[in-house]
């Protein structure tokens, strides 16, 4: 059941390392097909899930720096450092907090172990555990199986026990005082019939793995669709409110028309009572003129009698003469005084009109905005379409992988046609690539775009809020817009952090369709590989089994994950890449097929001593 690595006997390190792997994928295996045997969710007493927790409790517990503190080591590095990398496993911490039974860090850890089986986030979890490694180095040592290759393998196990439903009750579980022991009698089979189905059981796990992957891509495309939704709702209220912010200028200039009329009427009303004052002091004039002539007479009749008289009349003639002056004087301030008013008058007209072409200018530029956000709209549109193609996309691949169970059972038929499908599908995805990072630049510029554009219409409203400040009432209305500025300038920025949300979860859905070409590469090797071993079982030689050689038999060099296996069809013995770089035609198959160095050399001497 473990595989030999003779390593190991140098390395305990390296052993354990294996004998972990080998029981979590035992684990795995076991909890898989029972659950799918089972048919139904599985609660806390299941005994294959009770072993599960164990071994995974073992695995993490490997490689820790301080044994006494182990315990507090495994809360601080699940749930705390998963909560620095990914804000949305907080809800999960928090809750463990929570349950008041448990008071040690190793049942909180064990209570959180059972939250993210729950959720169907253990995988992606310890994927952003052990691509921190730097982070990992601070409670584990270095030969840790968490710092390993083996980890890696044991977190892309983890990705098949999304089909599992579990419903676990974790408030009423004494999880303090368990005591964490492997029970090696759930995994003691029959090898003859692990032998014979283990192939089978391995490319049946890898498709549902994928099949997996797969649903768990449409559950993030489905969360993306619902938040653009949510962002052209948001889109919408901002366009009403920016008509709202129309109708309150129109309103605005309503209101200064009005005032403009009653400028003029109070205007009119001035010169009126000026005339009126004029006409006043002209009765008065010509009043005193009439009396002056009447005392006038009667001084030429009474000159010799009363000179003294004469000459108090020629004082007081003196004062009426320069009363008259006085009010000549203030006749002409009068006339300056409303010429200046006139002049007033007609520069207020001005920057009337002015302020007219400011805000016909500012109208213009809110049907610009609108006419943008149109715009924007139809390419959120247009993004939701790209969307429904990578729905149809994801939907044809698990089309393509229910048929590559029925290409594995007929093999040699479809495997030309298995290929070009494959090629498509690569060719689809680098074009549907391309046109989302077009899409993405084309976004941007047009961000730049609206960047511009705000600028502008900052421009033009402190211009008008430097000519409006002459007048008091509309200093008010002037501020009141520049605050509406302000909010805009918050939706704007609101806007860009959505953008680099939105080229965020591109550059997630990139990187998940590269994962899916590597694994339907993985699985056509895995089709080809079996398709050699039929080959050879047909050709009668000794085929060595994968398990049985963990170096290569020319070079002896360890294999690992870059480091594949590669059987000779000739000799049946197992070698790497680079001493079975070769190809010759065998009597199993016409068909030029890959040997190893040895043979390639043994074959080319018989067919030079046998030309025929």
């Amino acid at each position: 059941m473990f595989g030999f690595c003779p390593e190991a006997l140098r390395d305990p390190m390296a052993m354990e390392r294996a004998n972990l792997l080998n029981m979590a994928k035992l684990s795995i295996k076991g909890l898989i097909e029972s659950a799918l045997s089972f048919g139904r969710t599985l609660d806390s007493d299941y005994p294959p899930l009770q072993q599960f927790f164990v071994v995974m409790e073992h695995c993490l517990k490997h490689g820790l720096r301080g044994e006494k503190d182990g315990q507090k080591c495994v809360w601080m590095c699940l749930p705390q450092l998963v909560e620095k990398l990914c804000p949305e496993a907080a809800e999960i911490s928090a809750s463990v907090r929570d349950l008041p039974g448990l008071k040690t860090p190793l049942g909180r850890a064990r209570a959180w172990l059972r939250l993210a089986l729950m959720q169907k986030r253990l995988a992606d979890y310890l994927r952003l555990l052990i691509t921190r490694k730097d982070l990992l180095s601070d409670f584990y040592e270095n030969s840790a199986l968490m710092l390993e290759e083996e980890g890696a393998v044991i977190v892309g196990l983890l990705v098949g026990l999304n089909v599992i439903d579990a419903n676990l009750c974790v408030k009423g579980e004494d999880l303090d005082s368990q005591v964490g022991v492997i029970d090696f009698s759930m995994y003691l089979k029959n090898d003859i019939d692990d032998y014979r189905s283990e192939e089978r059981n391995s490319q049946i796990a890898s498709i549902l793995d994928q099949k997996n992957y797969v649903e768990e891509l449409n559950r993030q495309l489905n969360s993306t669709v619902h938040g653009l939704q949510g962002r052209v709702d948001s889109l919408e209220k901002s366009n009403s409110k920016l008509i709202e912010e129309l109708a309150i200028a129109k309103n605005n200039i309503i209101k200064l028309q009005e005032e403009n009329h009653q400028l003029r009427s109070e205007n009119s009303l001035i010169v009126l009572k000026a005339q009126q004052h004029l006409e006043v002091a002209h009765g008065d004039v010509s009043v005193e003129r009439d009396t002056y002539k009447q005392s006038r007479q009667g001084l030429d009749e009474m000159y010799n009698e009363a000179r003294k008289q004469l000459k108090e009349e020629c004082q007081l003639r003196q004062d009426v003469e320069n009363e008259l002056v006085v009010q000549v004087s203030m006749k002409q301030e009068m006339e300056l005084a409303m010429k200046l008013l006139e002049k007033d008058i007609h520069e207020k007209q001005d920057t009337l009109i002015g302020l007219r072409h400011q805000l016909d200018d500012v109208k213009a530029i809110n049907v610009e905005m609108y006419q943008k956000m149109q715009s924007s709209d139809e390419e959120m549109k247009k993004k939701n379409d790209v969307i429904s193609r990578l729905e149809e996309k994801t939907n044809q691949i698990t089309a393509t992988m229910k048929q590559l169970e029925q290409r594995l059972q007929e093999a040699e038929r479809h495997r030309t046609s298995a290929e070009e499908g494959t090629r498509r599908f690569k060719l689809d995805f680098a074009n549907k690539a391309e046109s989302l990072q077009r899409q993405i630049e084309n976004r941007e510029r047009q961000l730049q775009q609206l960047e511009t554009d705000l600028k502008i219409e900052r421009e033009w409203r402190q211009t008008l809020q430097n000519d409006l400040h002459r007048e008091r009432e509309t200093v008010n209305q002037l501020s009141t817009e520049a605050l509406q500025i302000n909010g805009l300038k918050k939706e704007f920025h609101r806007l860009q952090d959505e953008n680099m949300q939105l080229k965020t979860i591109c550059e997630d859905q990139e990187q998940a369709l590269e994962e899916l070409g590597s694994k339907l590469s993985e699985s056509k090797l895995k089709i080809e590989d079996i398709k050699e071993a039929n080959k050879a079982l047909q050709g009668g030689q000794v085929w060595l089994k994968d398990k049985d050689a963990s170096h290569c038999k020319l070079c002896e060099k360890e294999f690992s994950i870059s480091r594949r296996k590669h059987h000779c069809r000739n000799c049946g013995e197992i070698f790497c890449n680079s001493c079975s770089d070769n190809e010759l035609p065998l009597p199993a198959s016409p068909k030029p097929v890959r040997v190893c160095d040895t043979c390639h050399a043994l074959l080319l001497q018989r067919c030079s001593s046998n030309p025929t």
